[in-house]
């Protein structure tokens, strides 16, 4: 039988989110029996079948595991969602799947062109819920579902989480094949899972691997992390798929890979359904996430540090901040001040201190350990809900030639300022515009920072909505925004 020469189309540098829009590499495999290599008279070896468990665990899994298209419209300023400056940086992490720009080889040049996406999702319920990565669906304006048995429906975005690339689409249908919830926090390291998608359009993949490690964080992914990582083969167009364990259980949603070619390399990551059944379930219920908050400022500790606090070990969330009027600051919390304890649960870091707080029900009294000046003293904080930092307002009013027809801003909170490497400026950054509105057409961009409205000082959602409201039809707006550093005036036509 012939061999082959292996056959490579093209590479992904850097690390990369599992994203399935392109196929890179193809690769020839020569298959022979392992007979026509053995001497005459010896007998063959036998034939190793595999696990049945894996077998019945695949038939089960995979009717549930659907491929989703999406069709977006790139933004007509620079082809991107965010700034040139932050994209860089992400792709520093995440790599350039699209390459410059966002875009795929061959794609037209026309910033308004739609360019489509793919990935996986997870059926969670009969009547048409999906479990899927934000970034699979993220600024869509289409979403298309595909079933193994080839019945396509349209979906419907029934909520998104940026802070954990978790979504949920509902499509239109009964009686379908589902998988149930299983419990990641059992998972054990070595302990063997199996992960299903649709890696380079390929529908229905399976691989095997075992469980690396659990609850990684702080890997700069999301803002709230708690990944499984695992072996089993993961490459683009995985993110949003299944990781199941062996009883044919969700235990995870393949979401990230850690690659310097873009393609498998062992060390993919999950997010636990540990974090994600309550996710999906708020957002069904209501359409956000709501999360419990304290309101302080967390740093990471070395042992410098854990010495000048007083620390036996390098274990524990030191507070760098606590903010006025927050649970934190009523119950007496302060500046300095180091969590190791949580209601009864050890506290390692800030990041195991932040899934705790998160998943707990607003309104729970909770006890903390706190070391402070040396010694240690327990103080009872009731945990409050989250504020929405990232408050949209979409102004939408009149028709499609008003100013701010299809401008999206959100709150510009610390943490975004210094993503997009501000310092200083107040007002609301653009996260989308619509490139047919007045302010598509005028030059506003993601990423830009509305400061000032007609000479109107705009230091939140709720002034930038009162200044669009007095706007009268036929004016000019003049807006300050503020553009990696630099201000510029934009006069749009209402």
């Amino acid at each position: 039988m012939p061999s082959h020469p292996h056959r490579t189309i093209g590479s992904i540098l850097g690390i990369g989110l599992v994203s399935g829009a392109m196929i890179w590499g193809v690769h020839s495999l020569t298959l022979s029996h392992a007979s026509n290599f053995l001497p005459q008279g010896t007998a063959s070896p036998a034939i190793v079948q595999p696990a049945p468990g894996f077998t019945d665990v695949a038939k089960r899994v995979t009717p549930a595991v659907v491929n989703i298209t999406t069709v977006m419209t790139e933004n007509v300023a620079d082809g991107s969602p965010v700034p040139d400056e932050l994209r860089e940086r992400m792709e520093e992490f995440f790599g350039k799947p699209f390459g410059p720009r966002g875009r795929r080889p061959g794609d037209s040049f026309d910033h308004r062109a739609p360019r489509r996406g793919q990935g996986s999702g997870v059926i969670i319920s009969s009547d048409g819920y999906i479990v899927t990565n934000n970034h699979v669906i993220a600024q869509a304006r289409e979403v298309s579902v595909t079933l193994p048995d080839r019945r396509e429906f349209k979906g419907k975005i029934i909520g998104v989480d940026p802070k954990s690339d978790l979504a949920v689409v509902k499509v239109n249908a009964s009686h379908l094949p589902a998988i149930a919830w299983g419990d990641a926090s059992s998972l054990q390291v070595g302990e063997y899972v199996l992960a299903v998608g649709n890696p380079f359009g390929l529908n229905s993949t399976v691989t095997l691997g075992i469980v690396s490690a659990v609850g990684r964080g702080q890997m700069g992914i999301t803002q709230y992390e708690d990944f499984i990582q695992t072996d089993a083969a993961i490459n683009p167009g995985n993110s949003g798929g299944a990781l199941v364990n062996t009883k044919g259980e969700l235990v995870g949603i393949n979401t990230a890979i850690f690659s310097q070619t873009g393609g498998y390399q062992g060390v993919g990551f999950a997010v636990s359904t540990t974090m994600a059944k309550p996710i999906y379930e708020s957002l069904v219920k209501s359409g956000k996430v709501v999360r419990g908050y304290l309101g302080i400022g967390l740093q990471g500790l070395n042992q410098d540090l854990a010495a000048s606090f007083g620390l036996k070990d390098v274990k524990g969330a030191l507070i760098s901040d606590v903010k006025a009027g927050s649970p934190a600051d009523q119950a007496g919390l302060k500046q300095g001040d180091v969590i190791v304890r949580y209601h009864g649960s050890p506290v390692d870091d800030g990041v195991a201190l932040q899934r705790l707080v998160t998943r707990t029900a607003v309104g729970v009294k909770v006890t903390l350990g706190v070391i402070r000046d040396g010694n240690e003293r327990e103080l009872t904080v009731r945990v409050g809900e989250q504020p929405d930092e990232s408050k949209v307002a979409k102004v939408q009013q009149g028709d499609s030639d008003d100013a701010l027809f299809g401008l999206v801003v959100e709150e510009i909170d610390p943490d975004t300022a210094r993503q997009l490497g501000f310092h200083g400026t107040s007002g609301v950054v653009v996260t989308r515009v619509d490139p047919d509105s007045g302010a598509g057409r005028a030059g506003l961009s993601a990423g830009d920072v509305i400061e000032e409205m007609n000479r109107r000082p705009i230091k939140s959602v709720k002034e930038f909505e009162k200044a669009s409201a007095d706007l009268k039809k036929g004016a000019n707006v003049l807006i300050l925004i503020n553009r990696r550093g630099n201000s510029l005036f934009v006069s749009a036509k209402v």
